[in-house]
């Protein structure tokens, strides 16, 4: 198995997947430009990536690609459709760098509450101001709103707790039950929570459904003073709108992530947010602690290992999750060869696709039950057909049809 690891990662995880057998080809400077040569010269059937762009043109140079694991939690950088249309599947490793993005959220929380980059820049320039900074209002008492109640989300109000704070969260999944299971109050809309937040944080992942989810409405409804902190993804703000109100209202701004920032890991950068007081930001880096890195590599080894044993992918992301079938085919049968080729010929003789199949055996092997999701239903005569097959014990077809 070729193994195309085309980004920097671990060298245990590289021993590792060599250990499992691969032939590993370790490119930890390739860019998103570079990916479809790469790929084209060496046919991976596995491609890892920590934050290289997979493009539509990397996935069509592909001939034998049948995995492609994100080292670390989002896929956005991924063509996860293109991926999907050739039958390739996404995984990533969710979670796994939790806290080191909490970590990194709160050192921005401190950072806007008590003015360090500010007072590092003054310190370098040869300034004592200790009158301007001694003005801080501290975070103990003080309300932290989690936008997105994921393992990250989680994190975060975690460490708020221990700051002393009231943790308020929101997310679209969220009832008062959960929140209440969670140890943290409820907000029924998302302006509804940063109008009552002293400091909100933004963990959601980027979808098309996520994107500007911070919009101008929720930007207006946060209170002059607020910090505001976001290490998820910067499609996810509407930046434009941020920019303004930290120019208009005090808002205090803590980002590790930009709309349209560099793909590379160099380039020049300016946006007019970063040049505004009241701003500290990083480099989106969120992730890129060593012990979040370590347990990226274990996990993604994890990923790879199972899918050579056993052709199942952990946390895939691009499985549908309904299908077209609109009938059920249950065949409880012999477990002899020819029986499912029996089956599979009347099925495309009618004509009719198989969306979905599962062939279970029974202990000892003698017997088995294919579970067959068909896209339009059998005929009674085609459902004669198969059980005059000698070793077709049972025959059941049912509607996956809910009546309304």
């Amino acid at each position: 198995m070729k193994v195309l690891v085309a980004d920097k990662f671990q060298k245990s995880g590289i021993e590792r997947l060599q250990e499992l057998g691969c032939q590993v080809l370790f490119l930890p400077d390739c860019s998103a430009q570079d990916m479809p040569q790469a790929i084209a010269e060496h046919q991976p059937d596995i491609l890892i990536v920590r934050g290289t762009n997979v493009t539509s043109a990397a996935i069509d140079a592909a001939r034998r690609l049948r995995l492609i694991v994100r080292a670390g939690a989002g896929v956005d950088s991924i063509a996860v459709n293109d991926a999907s249309r050739q039958g390739i599947f996404v995984a990533n490793c969710p979670g796994k760098n939790a806290v080191a993005v909490a970590e990194l959220a709160w050192g921005l929380i401190l950072a806007c509450d008590r003015r360090i980059a500010e007072q590092t820049i003054d310190l370098r320039a040869g300034k004592w101001r200790k009158g301007e900074y001694s003005k801080a209002r501290g975070l103990k008492g003080r309300r932290l709103g989690i936008i997105g109640t994921g393992q990250i989300g989680l994190e975060i109000a975690a460490r708020g707790k221990a700051f002393d704070m009231e943790v308020a969260a929101w997310s679209r999944s969220l009832t008062p039950e959960k929140a209440e299971a969670l140890e943290v109050g409820f907000a029924p809309s998302l302006v509804d929570l940063v109008r009552i937040s002293d400091v909100i944080s933004v963990n959601v992942a980027a979808t098309p459904e996520t994107e500007h989810l911070i919009n101008e409405e929720v930007i207006a409804a946060i209170r002059p003073g607020t910090i505001f902190v976001n290490t998820s993804r910067g499609s996810v703000v509407d930046q434009v709108a941020l920019t303004q109100a930290v120019k208009d209202r005090d808002i205090r701004v803590g980002l590790d992530v930009f709309a349209d920032e560099p793909n590379g890991n160099s380039a020049d950068f300016t946006q007019e947010i970063t040049q505004l007081f009241g701003f500290v930001g990083s480099h989106h880096v969120g992730a890129s602690t060593d012990q979040a890195q370590d347990a990226i590599a274990e996990e993604t080894i994890r990923i790879v290992r199972k899918f050579l044993q056993t052709g199942d992918v952990c946390n895939c992301v691009n499985l549908s999750e309904k299908t077209p079938a609109t009938s059920l085919l249950t065949v409880r049968h012999q477990n002899r060869p020819g029986v499912l080729a029996h089956i599979f010929e009347i099925v495309g003789d009618a004509g009719i696709n198989v969306e979905e199949m599962e062939n279970i055996i029974y202990d000892g092997a003698e017997a088995a039950c294919a579970r067959i999701q068909l896209g339009s239903p059998l005929q009674t005569e085609q459902l004669d057909q198969i059980q005059a097959n000698q070793h077709v014990l049972a025959v059941d077809q049912k509607s996956l049809v809910t009546q309304v």
